[in-house]
């Protein structure tokens, strides 16, 4: 079968026949509910003129970018529109309630270790410092969202891990048990595969697109606070960021 998606006059190289398939797809998926199903492989082909191997990929494309999901012996639906979240500084707990979300946490791990060499260069602390390592899975109505590895110095922190029982905000206790007020922080946002491990823990599929955040933040004194390392789905969250002009005329934009 000869693949008859209509694609406009190709300027350079040539595009894949599924990345057109794509397009034409994300038209249709735009204008249906979530957990609608998709029409079959079969049905796609014909209705598009292009090989079953065609849609397939196109589908498998859509599906790592968030728009759809595959039920195992039930086929292909509409998925959820994707997470908006600011990046600021600002807890789980917070930022899902601003979504009309209900967060939650399920601690994973809770110990007190010896830091790495680059767990102490981030907390600023010397070789062979001990902290909290709490790992969690983040929430948002009871689906599993994002894994957090958090870690904070253990002699400013004591008693954190009991803390953090349940769905603690450690913010919250930052400000009430400890006294601690956030000034600022620090982020930085890289796209890596999910683990098996990391699959599993979210019912997703092993290598799926994932975002990788490491978050620093900082007291009003100065200090470090925290060392943080999340994974979040791809297919569920996107990250906005507000922009403004630099402090300097001269390095405004044209």
């Amino acid at each position: 079968m000869s693949d008859g998606v209509t694609t406009p006059a190709a300027v350079g190289p040539r595009l894949p026949k599924a990345y057109h398939l794509k397009e034409e797809l994300l038209k249709l998926v735009r204008h249906m509910p979530p957990g609608s199903p998709m029409p079959s492989e079969r049905v796609l082909s014909e209705r598009y003129g292009v090989s079953r191997a065609t849609v397939r990929q196109a589908l498998q494309d859509l599906m790592f970018e968030g728009r759809l999901y595959r039920l195992q012996g039930r086929g292909t639906f509409v998925a959820r529109p994707k997470l908006t979240q600011t990046l600021q500084l600002t807890s789980h707990t917070r930022e899902m309630e601003t979504s009309g979300l209900r967060p939650g946490s399920a601690v994973l791990a809770a110990t007190e270790v010896v830091a790495d060499e680059e767990v102490a260069e981030q907390l600023e602390l010397e070789d062979g410092a001990r902290v909290w390592h709490i790992e969690r899975l983040r929430l948002a109505n009871e689906e599993a969202m994002a894994i957090e590895s958090l870690y904070a110095a253990a002699d400013r922190f004591p008693d954190l891990g009991e803390r953090m029982a349940g769905s603690a905000s450690f913010y919250g206790i930052l400000r009430d048990d400890y006294g601690v007020s956030l000034a600022r922080g620090e982020e930085t946002i890289e796209c890596v595969l999910a683990s098996p491990t990391a699959a599993g823990m979210l019912a997703i599929e092993p290598r799926s697109p994932m975002l990788k955040l490491i978050r620093r933040s900082w007291d009003r004194d100065g200090r470090v606070v925290e060392y943080v390392e999340s994974l979040y789905r791809g297919d569920r969250y996107r990250f906005v960021s507000p922009l403004r002009l630099p402090a300097h005329p001269d390095e405004s934009p044209p």
